[in-house]
Parts: structure tokens; sequence; C-alpha cells
């Protein structure tokens, strides 16, 4: 990951190469936004318009063919949250930024693909009715709920907005790496969001998962900036009480297989804005060292 961050710092020729070359893909999208979240974070604005322009020249080809607009969101949307970073030195304010990113790139996917919506309600009915048609053959009669365009637009659009942070993540890794070594995990252990801001998104996800199916699906936009704050207080945890990487790796194999886990760390993310645990971690080690 060194050698690509040199490379894509290297010049602009370079950097365009990486953008262009993944923008239209739905495999290496997300290393085209990390390459333009670098430029913009490391050079500038103009220089990081510049380049996500060219890159999305390929990513309006691949929307045009599929009707899937999810390569323009990415770039564009790693790009807004690479100028807010880089103009307010804020990565909570920017990561604030993806719920914003994700609600805009769901209405467009509603307003503008609503065929390759379509088509994805296809697919998973088809999968769904071979599921229900497996557990038939094995004695159990079931039914499972089919999904909506509406619930496809928010679970895409959810998607979006996770894939986003994680290319600016990786942009940001990528220049303290190149820059500021060490730089990178002191800021992402610190990320801590404001308390309104928490506590409005909590209780919107909450709201939200508990409503009508059709609508429940945008509860995930809403608690994408709650998950990362979510990562880092897990991440600072486990660095203060020196516990190692197999408590995050066994962290986060429970967080994507047990939804409980993911309940409890939004619980915990709320908590956090109103108690500050970083704080009292360490005002604890200090009594303690004294």
């Amino acid at each position: 990951m060194r050698g690509l961050a040199e490379f894509i710092m290297r010049g602009r020729w370079q950097a365009l190469a990486v953008a262009v070359v993944g923008a239209g893909s739905l495999l290496f999208g997300w290393l085209s936004a990390a390459a333009i979240a670098l430029v913009t974070l490391r050079k500038g604005i103009i220089d990081g318009s510049w380049l996500v322009l060219w890159a999305l020249l390929p990513a309006l080809l691949a929307a045009w063919m599929s009707g899937d607009i999810g390569s323009i969101v990415l770039l564009a949307g790693t790009f807004v949250l690479a100028v807010i970073l880089r103009t307010t030195v804020s990565l909570a304010l920017a990561i604030l930024a993806s719920a914003a990113l994700g609600i805009l790139g769901g209405a467009g996917l509603l307003l503008i693909s609503g065929e390759f919506l379509d088509q994805l309600v296809v697919v998973f009915a088809e999968l769904i009715g071979d599921l229900e048609a497996n557990m038939k053959a094995s004695g159990e009669t079931i039914t499972l709920p089919r999904p909506t365009p509406g619930q496809v637009a928010g679970i895409l659009a959810a998607g979006n907005a996770v894939t986003a942070v994680l290319s600016l993540l990786l942009a940001r890794y990528w220049q303290a790496l190149l820059y500021n070594p060490g730089g990178f995990r002191v800021e992402f252990h610190r990320l801590r969001l404001p308390v309104g801001a928490t506590l409005i998104l909590g209780g919107l996800a909450i709201f939200l998962w508990l409503q009508a199916s059709w609508i429940s699906g945008w509860a995930m936009v809403w608690a994408v900036p709650l998950m990362f704050a979510g990562f880092a207080l897990v991440h600072a945890w486990v660095a203060f009480t020196r516990r190692g990487n197999g408590s995050l790796v066994a962290f986060y194999a429970m967080w994507l297989f047990l939804d409980p886990v993911k309940g409890l760390l939004l619980g915990l993310v709320m908590a956090d804005a109103l108690l500050d645990f970083r704080r009292r971690w360490s005002s604890a080690s200090t009594d303690g060292e004294a």
C-alpha cells in the first residue's frame, strides 16, 4: 500500500492513471476514490477537482451502460468528504457528512436508476424463492419478505456511504504513512462525534428501524457515522488496555455476524457522546499512576 501511495503522489499523471483505471469498476472504485482523496488532502482542492472530473468520465460511462450511479456517488462523495476534512481538519465532521452523502445518493438512485433497482429486486426475489424452496424440501415451510425498490435503494445508499468513508480513511492513512507516521492512529483513536449529532443520528436510526419494512432499510444510512465512531472507540479501548490485534479481529467477526453486537455498539457510541469514555480512561490512568 505504501508503494501505491508513493506512486500516486509522484505526479499528476500517475495519480490520474490510478483514479481513472478503477473509476468505472465495481471492484476498484474505492481505490480510485482513495487516490482522489489523497491528492485532495495533500495537494489541495484544485488538484483534487481536476482528478475527480477526469475520473468521473469512465464512471458516467459505466452508469449509462448499467443504470447504476454508485460509482459516480462514490467518487464525487469521497472527494466532498476529503474537501471537508482538508478545510475543517476535523475527521468527525467529514464522517458526519457521509450520512448526507448516503441520503443524496439513495435519492439519486430512486430518481435516476429505477430500472436498475427493479432488476435488483427481481434478483433478490429469485434468491429468496430458492431459499424458501430449499427450506421446504427440508421440511420447513416459511415465507420470507421480498425487498422493495425503496429498501434496496436504502441498502445501496448505506453501502456507498460506508465505502466513501473507508476510501477517505485509506487516503488519510496513506497521507500519514508518507508524511506523518503514526498520525492516523492517534487521529482515529480520538474520533468522537458531537453530542447533539450523535443523539439525533441515533434517534433517527432507531426510529426508522422500527418502521415499516419499506423505510427501515434507510436506518442504516443514518447509522453510518455512528458505526465508524464505534469502531474508533473500540480501537481506542484496545490500545488503552493493550489487548492486541486479536481482540480487534474477534470484535469485527462478532460485529459482522451478530446483530446484537451492532445494537450494542450503537448504544455505546451514544453513551460515549454523553460520558466521554476516553477522557475517563485517561483520568483513571493518571490517578492510578499517582
